[in-house]
């Protein structure tokens, strides 16, 4: 169980708060309207009412002490989100996560410190368009630039085969990572497991050949 702080709770940090309290870590949520405080509160471990441009107000509130800092503010307040990552940084927060809006943002902030930087749109924007055009798409996750997972129903093409026999490693240069058969999961499957109808796929490879599995 972690301890993380989301300054920001807009539709993103709301979500990502929601979501981790779910997984069972302690949430401390900020941000500077009163009302949405007063929504999350009871949802959150903590939920306070503060000005994440005021480094008095971060310090107070210990930011130094949590796992993870993750600076969800809007896209349109660039400068806030720089100077609130400046300020964490400086003040030794561990792993400080951005969301950002643009590569430019996104480079600004790398260079003064974030650890790691979001951008929840754009991915939002990739996974949907994949389901949306590729009917047996389950679900997409870009890992990088070059590299995705993808959840699958498994092509009719290889229904009757082993892994071995499909050679999707050799053929598409991706790797079949878990298979879900009748509700179970099966992690690492053997290469002489026999692909069947219905059968769910995890695999993980380049973008471009994740897309060629599927057509």
């Amino acid at each position: 169980m972690k301890q993380i702080a989301i300054l920001g709770l807009g539709r993103f940090g709301r979500a990502l708060a929601g979501t981790l309290m779910e997984m069972g870590h302690d949430v401390l949520g900020v941000d500077a309207n009163e009302t949405v405080v007063e929504q999350m509160a009871s949802l959150l471990t903590n939920c306070v009412q503060a000005d994440v441009m005021d480094e008095q107000a971060l310090r107070s509130l210990g930011m130094n002490d949590f796992d993870i800092v993750v600076v969800a503010i809007g896209n349109s307040d660039v400068q806030a989100s720089i100077f609130t990552t400046l300020t964490l940084k400086e003040m030794g927060v561990k792993h400080v996560v951005c969301k950002v809006g643009s590569d430019k943002q996104a480079r600004i902030l790398l260079k003064i410190g974030a650890d790691r930087v979001v951008y929840p749109e754009r991915d939002m924007g990739k996974r949907f368009a994949h389901s949306l055009v590729q009917s047996d798409v389950l679900e997409f996750i870009t890992l990088s630039e070059e590299y995705s997972m993808m959840e699958i129903n498994t092509p009719q093409s290889l229904w009757g085969e082993s892994i071995r026999e499909s050679d999707v490693r050799g053929r598409y240069k991706i790797n079949i990572v878990a298979l879900r058969r009748d509700g179970k999961i099966m992690v690492n499957p053997l290469p002489e497991e026999v692909l069947q109808k219905g059968d769910t796929l995890l695999a993980i490879g380049e973008t471009k050949a994740l897309a060629k599995l599927h057509d």
